[in-house]
């Protein structure tokens, strides 16, 4: 999407709000229709009809089908970096499964990880584990995979355990100076990286403990027996060679990502890395995922690992919770959500282009009365936007450019700003179904957006403790004279 408001003179409230009732509408019925399924078609269908009313809407307001098409192809285009990265995610899972890197994971988490506390630790270890490499993405596609399989073993709710992981995943990427978001909302907002991280102490820490609680209070209660347990990595060990020299891909895939290796390409080695261990770890798995006798070895063996790598892993052990399991990954699996994608960014897109989305924009700065109302306010936007837009990204640029200035009017430092940014475009855009981040949690992890959602204690909590903060007046840091310096906020 273009990083430049598009204004609409032309629009009236009944003309803008057109496009976004239609979609609202059409998600409801969506979700009444076909309820946890709807993300698997037909909240596309409702995108798409959303997307044709704004373009009817852009055609009455003196703006052209090729410039709404433009739109809709530049917000597609934002989201073609994170497209690529859910595909070779899709191969790493399957790589990973038939190198035995994910079996291994589950054979020895089960051991480590008790299930009484595994919610609350999951959280913790992904929270970890993201600061210190600044991806969510990452912390999801690599140790979510596994502590999934860890809570199935456990017979755990995979609801509960994806919003333990994407809590601990999300913490540990807001406080990390080497996240995009983090470093984006800090220079939207005129701020220092480091001085950014520190005042979101504040909302973060509060919000964390809190998610914290709710899991170790939640516990494990219906958790497996150790009888069930032992069949499980018996069953494990039948199937793969289970080693852990095994685990050497995960820890490559980190080591690449702490490096500040490209996500997409750490992840496209790191699944070739697994596609390699298969081979030399797992021929006889390799060659049952192949199927064809006839071929001989070597070619078999490649032809499994290029299974993996585009239709992931199929097991056929006889065990029906492990086939249910580690029957997963592959490029082919993460297509539903390719399609989610770009039906939400097109719509996105022209919202933009056609002047719909500056208009509310516009309107929500109006209703801002205070420094409660003014956080409020950005909350609201930056939520906002990241239904309609779809992307975090455009949800930390758009309102941030916008708020900017207002939080100057009310004394207030752009580092405010910066932090409510954070609490509500970073935090909530994984708790959208249609948005980015949910569509690709959604995808890695297995469980529905809307499923794991009401689980995602601290996404859920950050933005609630940042409205009540500017609406106490707890940690509104002032303006000071050099912030309120555009010249010398600038240099």
């Amino acid at each position: 999407m273009s990083s430049t408001q598009h204004h609409n003179n032309q629009l009236t409230p009944a003309l803008a709000a057109a496009p976004i009732v239609m979609l609202i509408a059409m998600l409801a019925l969506s979700v009444f229709l076909f309820g946890s399924d709807a993300s698997y078609g037909a909240n596309q269908i409702a995108l798409v009809l959303a997307t044709g009313i704004a373009a009817l809407v852009g055609q009455h307001t003196g703006v052209r089908w090729r410039e709404a098409q433009e739109g809709i192809i530049d917000g597609i285009g934002v989201g073609l970096g994170p497209t690529l990265i859910l595909l070779v995610v899709g191969m790493l899972i399957g790589t990973w499964i038939l190198s035995g890197t994910v079996p291994t994971m589950i054979y020895y988490g089960v051991q480590i990880l008790n299930p009484q506390i595994f919610y609350a630790a999951s959280a913790l270890i992904c929270a970890i584990v993201a600061i210190s490499v600044g991806s969510s993405w990452t912390v999801a596609g690599t140790l979510g995979i596994g502590l999934m399989g860890i809570a199935g073993s456990f017979d755990l709710s995979p609801a509960i355990a994806a919003g333990a992981i994407i809590s601990g995943a999300y913490f540990g990427d807001k406080l990390s100076p080497m996240s995009d978001t983090t470093n984006l909302a800090s220079a939207v907002a005129g701020v220092d990286l480091f001085e950014h991280i520190r005042h979101m102490l504040w909302t973060t820490v509060p919000s964390f403990a809190i998610a914290l609680l709710v899991f170790a209070l939640i516990g494990g209660g219906d958790a497996s027996t150790p009888q069930e347990i032992e069949a499980l990595q018996n069953s494990l060990q039948i199937e793969f060679n289970i080693g852990l020299h095994l685990l050497l891909p995960l820890l490559l895939m980190l080591f690449l990502v702490y490096k500040r290796f490209p996500a997409y390409p750490a992840i496209l080695i790191s699944a070739l890395a697994g596609g390699a261990f298969a081979l030399i770890f797992q021929p006889d798995v390799v060659q049952g995922l192949a199927g064809d006798s006839e071929l001989p070895k070597g070619v078999a063996l490649i032809k499994g690992v290029w299974i993996a790598l585009f239709a992931g892993y199929e097991s056929n052990s006889g065990n029906e919770f492990l086939d249910a399991l580690l029957s997963k990954g592959g490029m082919s699996s993460m297509m539903n959500t390719v399609w989610l994608i770009i039906c939400a960014l097109g719509f996105g897109g022209i919202l933009e282009r056609t002047g719909i989305l500056a208009y509310w924009l516009q309107r929500a700065l109006r209703m801002v009365k205070g420094t409660g109302s003014l956080v409020a306010t950005t909350v609201a936007t930056c939520v906002s936007t990241n239904v309609l837009a779809a992307d975090q990204f455009m949800a930390l640029a758009l309102p941030g450019r916008m708020y900017r200035d207002a939080y100057k009017e009310y004394g207030l430092s752009p580092l405010n700003l910066s932090r409510t940014l954070e609490d509500s475009a970073t935090i909530t855009s994984a708790l959208i179904p249609w948005n980015t981040c949910g569509a690709y949690m959604s995808a890695t992890l297995g469980v529905a957006t809307v499923v794991y959602a009401p689980f995602a204690i601290f996404n859920i909590a950050c933005p609630l403790i940042a409205i009540a903060y500017g609406v106490s007046g707890i940690a509104q840091k002032p303006l000071e004279p050099l912030e309120a310096d555009p010249v010398a906020t600038a240099a």
